[in-house]
C-alpha cells in the first residue's frame, strides 16, 4: 500500500544503516504524524542522499528527525561536515539516482514532487550542523486505506518477488524492446483465496498480444474440475457454480494445453503472484513449469503512477479510459489486462523504460509491500 504511518518510515530509516554501512541515529520523532507516501521510493531518495554524502564528502554518520510543522511534516537528513555548494545541492536533485550500480527511473526532484513536497538544504550555524529538509503534507489516520475494508469483489494483492528469480527463467530477452515482444495475458479464477490451504483453479483464460495488437480471437478459455467445492463467496463473484465444473477436465490436462498456448511468449497478468502461486503448486503433480519472464500490471502501475492509492484492475482501467467488460471471468479479466498493458507501454517509455529487462527491474523496485503466503 502507498500509505505509511510514521512508525513504518522510522523502521525503514533504521534499515538504511545496515544497507549503506553507515551509522545512523534518530533525533526528534513525532509519533503522532501520519503520512500518505510511497515509502519505498521516499527511502530510496533518502538512501541516495546519504550515499552521496558518504562517497563525495566522507560523512561518517547521519541523523534523522521527523517533526510536524503545521500542515507539513519535516523529514530531516542531518550531518556535520563541510558545507555543500548551491550547484552541488541542485545537481543532486536532478542527477540520475544511482546506488550500488543500480539507477532509479526517477530523480530525487521527481520523487519529492510526486509527494507534493519540497526539499531544500540548510545550515544551522550555531551547531555547525547541516541538513536536507524534505517537507511533505501530513494526512489523518482515518484517511488511510488501511482502515477501509476491502470490497467483497477484491482478492488480496500478493507481492511475491520470486516472480523475477524463478529456476529456469532466462534473461536472454531482457534487451528486447517491449514493443517487439509477443505476450500471453492470462488470468485464473479459483475456488477461494488460499492456494496453500487447498484452494484450486477453476478457470484459465488468456489472450495473445502480437505486434502490438490484442488478438481477441486468439484466446484460451477453459473451465477446470477442481475436485472440491467452490467457496460461496467465490461463486458469487465469478458466477461459477459447482454444477458447471462437473465433467470438466482436471488441472493435469488443462495446464499442458495452456503451456502450449503461451509457449515462446512473455507472460502478463494482473497481481501475477496470486495466479503464479496456484500454478507453481501444481508443478510436481502435473510436470508443467512456466519459466517465461513475467510482467505484472499491478507492479507496472506502481511504476507509472506511484502516487495513486489504488492499483486494482478496475482503478487502473478507469485511469486509462478502459471500459471494464466481463469482469471476474478469467478471459474477461485477461482481455482487460491486455488492453491496460498495451496502454502502459508508451507510458513506461516516457520514463525511459523500453526493454523487458528495464520493465522487470523497475517492477522490482516498486514500493509495494512484500507479502509472503
Amino acid at each position: 500500500m502507498s500509505d505509511d504511518y510514521e512508525g513504518s518510515i522510522v523502521q525503514r530509516l533504521g534499515r538504511i544503516e545496515s544497507k549503506l554501512a553507515l551509522p545512523t541515529k534518530l533525533e526528534t520523532v513525532d509519533e503522532s504524524i501520519w503520512l500518505n507516501v510511497d515509502s519505498y521510493s521516499l527511502m530510496q531518495a533518502v538512501a541516495y542522499l546519504v550515499t552521496r554524502l558518504r562517497e563525495e564528502f566522507g560523512i561518517r554518520e547521519v541523523r534523522f528527525a521527523l517533526e510536524a510543522a503545521g500542515p507539513l511534516a519535516h523529514l530531516d537528513v542531518i550531518w556535520t561536515g563541510a558545507p555543500l555548494g548551491t550547484e552541488t545541492t541542485m545537481a543532486w536533485q536532478t542527477d540520475a539516482m544511482e546506488m550500488g550500480g543500480e539507477v532509479c527511473p526517477l530523480t530525487l526532484k521527481q520523487i519529492i514532487e510526486r509527494h507534493n513536497g519540497e526539499i531544500w538544504y540548510q545550515i544551522h550555524k550555531a551547531s555547525h550542523r547541516e541538513f536536507f529538509r524534505i517537507a511533505i503534507p501530513v494526512t489523518k489516520p482515518e484517511e488511510s486505506p488501511w482502515n477501509v475494508p476491502l470490497p467483497g469483489e477484491s482478492r488480496p494483492e500478493f507481492y511475491d518477488f520470486d516472480l523475477f528469480h524463478q529456476p529456469g527463467q532466462s534473461t536472454e530477452q531482457d534487451s528486447r524492446p517491449l514493443t517487439a515482444l509477443s505476450y500471453t495475458v492470462f488470468d485464473t479464477e479459483t475456488t477461494g483465496l488460499q492456494p496453500s490451504q487447498g484452494d484450486e483453479i477453476v478457470s484459465v483464460g488468456a489472450v495473445r498480444i502480437v505486434n502490438g495488437r490484442l488478438l481477441e480471437h486468439e484466446v484460451f478459455e477453459q473451465l477446470v474440475d477442481p475436485q472440491r467445492d467452490m467457496a460461496p463467496e467465490a461463486s458469487r463473484i465469478t458466477g461459477i457454480e459447482n454444477s458447471m465444473l462437473e465433467n470438466q477436465p482436471t488441472i493435469d490436462r488443462v495446464l499442458p494445453a495452456f503451456r502450449s498456448f503461451c509457449e515462446d511468449t512473455v507472460l502478463v497478468a494482473h497481481n501475477a503472484a496470486f495466479d503464479m502461486r496456484f500454478l507453481r503448486l501444481k508443478e510436481e503433480a502435473t510436470g508443467v513449469r512456466f519459466t517465461q519472464p513475467i510482467l505484472d500490471t499491478l507492479l507496472l502501475s506502481a511504476v507509472i503512477h506511484p502516487q495513486q492509492e489504488s492499483h486494482g484492475l478496475e482503478a487502473i482501467a478507469e485511469r486509462m479510459g478502459i471500459n471494464p467488460i466481463g469482469r471476474h471471468t478469467a478471459l474477461g479479466d485477461a482481455i482487460m489486462t491486455g488492453e491496460i498493458f498495451l496502454r502502459m507501454i508508451p507510458l513506461l517509455a516516457q520514463q525511459g523504460i523500453r526493454t523487458l529487462g528495464e520493465a522487470r527491474e523497475a517492477s522490482q523496485k516498486t514500493y509495494l509491500a512484500r507479502v509472503e503466503y
